[in-house]
């Protein structure tokens, strides 16, 4: 079955989460052996998860934020890596087919080719010299335009997915002239390849790698659009917290599971009945109903916004992924001194957990960035 098919987003959450139960147990096998889960991608593509965002015309299911944001979290239940890698791709996908900025036919060639083979993308930003690209660094990778179009070089760091990605969309620095540029890079083309570099012991399955361009010769239409220094409110970026709030979840159902079932010969009953330690479930059941709360409410409220009020929205986005991140940490935290000395054993998925949720503090928007967005605003306001 696929879920373009689907009829309800309740049919396409039941199929989704059937197909994701299979990752968990995976998580830890590719995390302890330091392994990619191709095996995850290939079953989201069988059910046509790809093609979720793209834009009913082009074949997809032009499915709600909201919704994204559910199928996120759902997948992050069981495996963050997974969902983070693949929240790039839908994201990006949802965020060009309704802004439609490309140049050319390149969306609409990509979309079909999402719709009909799972194709998968994200953007190749981040490079050893300039950090993240929020922060605003100009690209060291370097286009030069030629008679029939164009030669690339460089490397790009943190390309998410690169072991089965389709697209990559690089941001170079147009040679001879002050501009930057973004291009669609094809998989395949020669002087396209990937340097395995990933050692993270955060999120180790999301396969971010090095990009190496090397002479990569583009066509005159790869050019996709010229980078501006204002960047538009992006809502799609909620992808971000959605995942952290799914593993946030897995780790206080794990602490609670636990809780419920261990009993000591030193008590009656089992830990749960401990004051202190319902205590700590009460608050981890407060934080993340917080962090539903706040990402969810946003989430909606940019699905019902016209332009005008979306691109008034980005000190807001980013204030979720900073709230929600402080209230996920804190869960993990807790769920950890629930469970004790055996949350730090390697057969613990609370370990794993708490490494994977600490990634989320380096993803973007950064928390500085932010607090500063929110103090001008009300700086100006007064």
């Amino acid at each position: 079955m696929n879920l373009i098919d689907c009829q309800s987003h309740e049919e396409r959450m039941s199929l989704l989460e059937e197909t994701a139960a299979a990752f968990s147990k995976r998580a830890r096998e590719h995390d302890e052996k330091g392994t990619f889960p191709f095996e995850n991608f290939e079953e989201l593509k069988k059910i046509g998860y790809p093609a979720l965002t793209v834009p009913k015309k082009y074949g997809g299911a032009e499915i709600s934020l909201e919704e994204l944001l559910l199928f996120q979290e759902t997948i992050a239940r069981q495996d963050g890596s997974t969902a983070l890698g693949i929240g790039w791709h839908m994201g990006i996908t949802m965020h060009e087919g309704e802004t439609r900025r490309w140049l050319g036919d390149n969306y609409e060639n990509f979309a079909k080719d999402v719709v009909e083979r799972g194709a998968l993308i994200n953007s190749a930003a981040t490079e050893p010299a300039t950090g993240s690209p929020t922060r605003g660094g100009k690209p060291e990778t370097i286009v030069k335009e030629t008679e029939s179009g164009w030669l690339l070089n460089g490397r790009k760091t943190f390309a998410t997915l690169s072991p089965v990605l389709d697209y990559f969309i690089v941001s170079a620095t147009i040679d001879g002239r002050d501009e930057v540029a973004r291009f669609l890079v094809r998989r395949e083309l020669e002087g396209v390849s990937v340097d395995e570099t990933w050692d993270s012991v955060a999120m180790k399955a999301t396969g971010s790698h090095d990009l190496v361009l090397d002479n990569v010769t583009l066509q005159k239409p790869d050019l996709i659009e010229y980078e501006k220094g204002h960047r538009t409110a992006q809502g799609w970026m909620l992808h971000i917290p959605a995942c952290y709030v799914g593993i946030a979840v897995a780790a206080k159902d794990y602490a609670t599971q636990f809780a419920t079932s261990y009993s000591p010969n030193s008590i009656k009953g089992t830990i749960s009945d401990i004051p202190a330690v319902k205590q700590k479930i009460g608050r981890m059941a407060l934080l993340l109903f917080e962090a539903h709360t706040v990402l969810y409410a946003i989430a909606k409220k940019w699905d019902k916004a016209n332009a005008e009020t979306r691109n008034g929205m980005k000190a807001e986005l980013g204030a979720v992924k900073v709230s929600v991140m402080e209230k996920v940490l804190e869960t993990v935290d807790l769920a950890m001194r629930i469970v004790g000395a055996r949350s730090l054993s390697a057969s613990c998925p609370l370990q794993r957990y708490y490494r994977d949720i600490r990634a989320g503090l380096h993803n973007p928007p950064m928390d500085d960035m932010i607090i500063a967005q929110l103090a001008n605003q009300e700086i100006e306001d007064h």
